[in-house]
């Protein structure tokens, strides 16, 4: 071994060596198999700019574009008590939850804030699929309860974006106590008058549509999401019958009275406005981001224009 192996190659093999591109720079659509740039699909919210298919959002993606500037403010949520059965199957639940976290960036499967959209403040719960299939646990429950709660002391409507798979089998029954637990925080809203807005993303399924994601004043969903108690193919097994097309499917849905709207996620944020703002008896949102014109300084004459008596006569 001397200097030439151990600098000089080093160094040519550094300065020849092929660059390796990124794997994470480019996307392909499940729908069309277009490969999308990350920035560009970014920008479209993931939502395919060929085909529309509207792909997995987090919740802080989503509240970027949905809140004004992408500016919030986190909810603080009570922890609940960690792995309170002490369930095992192939991996404890501890060492599941760790796993979650790591890969999501995220404490848990919901993420609630506080913040404006067209200038109307409001409270927003969405639930992260990433996290364990979005399931509903104890803390998704928590969250539902400290959002409602948000809602009501700031006297603001409240919109959830629901994706999940169902309850969390790792707790159990404390799991499906959640479906009564939120469903009383829904009437804490309802007895307060506010607004409470669901939008269903996919998948949206188990006893979460059991619960609090079918008991909105406003039912919206985004095109092809899948929404159900028990999926297509347990139906299938169960009935021994051929389902039809789109069956459980969000435009399904519209056409049998269930939804209220079926909204692209790049329309949704001026669409959730003008509900909101019915709803609350404000007047409609000024276009462009600019404050409601001064109805008394309209009223008043132009204070640079020249009396009459001071025009010049032609």
């Amino acid at each position: 071994m001397n200097w030439i192996t151990n600098y000089v190659r080093p160094r040519i093999n550094s300065i020849f060596s092929r660059r390796e591109v990124p794997e994470n720079l480019w996307h392909k659509c499940d729908e069309c198999g277009t490969m999308l740039f990350h920035r560009e699909l970014a920008d479209n919210q993931n939502v395919c700019t060929q085909c529309g298919h509207h792909m997995l959002i987090t919740p802080r993606e989503r509240f970027k574009h949905l809140f004004d500037g992408g500016i919030f403010t986190e909810v603080a949520v009570p922890a609940p008590k960690e792995d309170p059965l002490q369930f095992r199957d192939q991996k404890k639940y501890p060492d599941r939850m760790k796993a979650a976290q790591k890969k999501t960036g995220e404490k848990e499967a919901m993420l609630v804030a506080t913040g404006e959209i067209g200038r109307t403040p409001i409270v927003a719960a969405a639930q992260d699929f990433s996290f364990m299939g979005g399931s509903m646990g104890m803390y998704v429950g928590n969250a539902i309860i400290a959002a409602a709660q948000e809602a009501v002391k700031l006297k603001r409507p409240l919109i959830l974006f629901s994706a999940a798979g169902g309850a969390r089998m790792q707790e159990g029954i404390l799991s499906l106590m959640q479906m009564p637990r939120t469903t009383v925080a829904v009437e804490m809203l309802k007895e307060a008058g506010l607004p409470y807005i669901v939008v269903l993303t996919h998948p949206t399924t188990g006893g979460v549509t059991a619960s609090y994601a079918m008991l909105g004043d406003v039912h919206i969903a985004e095109p092809n999401a899948l929404i159900c108690f028990a999926g297509p193919r347990v139906i299938e097994q169960t009935i021994r019958e051929k389902l039809p097309d789109g069956f459980q499917r969000a435009e399904y849905l519209l056409d049998h009275g269930m939804l209220d709207r079926v909204t692209k996620r790049t329309e949704l944020r001026d669409e959730l406005i003008t509900i909101i703002r019915m709803l609350m008896g404000l007047p409609p949102a000024v276009k462009g981001d600019l404050p409601a014109p001064n109805e008394d300084a309209a009223e008043q004459p132009d204070a640079q224009a020249k009396p009459a008596e001071d025009q010049p006569k032609k």
